[in-house]
């Protein structure tokens, strides 16, 4: 699949459902990397800022330092190919704190995002692309466009 394919995908429920499992293992790992990453970053800047520039020891912390930078750009390039295997397939990634991605869809005549968080065990939200995170709405299976007609139809009772 090219990688313009990939963007202009559209899901259905089942099918952003049925990529969970990989999609949950990707974001997992952005996730536990990105916090790293963050945390690594922050003490690195504390111990910059506390080294001293004119003392002996600097020419030490300064060569410890552009290694620490180093494996940090490296695990920078880790999480974009993260984020680039979820484009790959089809998913966009928003947040890498909450662990947030959205799968394209299409309700009525408009297109919208699937909603699904790392926490969540499915998909079971969508909003507007220009709503985000906040105009989150629960999914009714009856209002996404689905493959299967059995979404739509009511079962018979027994």
């Amino acid at each position: 699949m090219k990688s313009d394919d990939a963007v202009k995908r559209l899901f259905t429920v089942e099918e952003a459902n049925q990529r969970l499992p990989l999609v949950r293992v990707i974001v997992q790992d952005i996730v536990d990397l990105f916090l790293d990453v963050q945390q690594r970053r922050e003490r690195l800047a504390s111990v910059i800022e506390l080294r001293g520039e004119g003392t002996s020891s600097s020419r030490f912390h300064s060569e410890e330092t552009d290694q620490i930078e180093e494996e940090l750009s490296s695990d920078e390039e880790k999480l974009a190919g993260f984020v680039h295997e979820l484009h790959e397939l089809g998913v966009e990634f928003k947040d890498p704190v909450l662990g947030l991605v959205d799968f394209p869809a299409q309700m009525d005549d408009r297109i919208v995002h699937l909603c699904w968080k790392l926490d969540e065990p499915e998909v079971q939200f969508w909003h507007e692309l220009t709503a985000g995170f906040s105009g989150r709405k629960p999914l009714l299976a009856e209002s996404i466009s689905t493959k299967l007609t059995d979404l739509k139809e009511e079962k018979p009772r027994s």
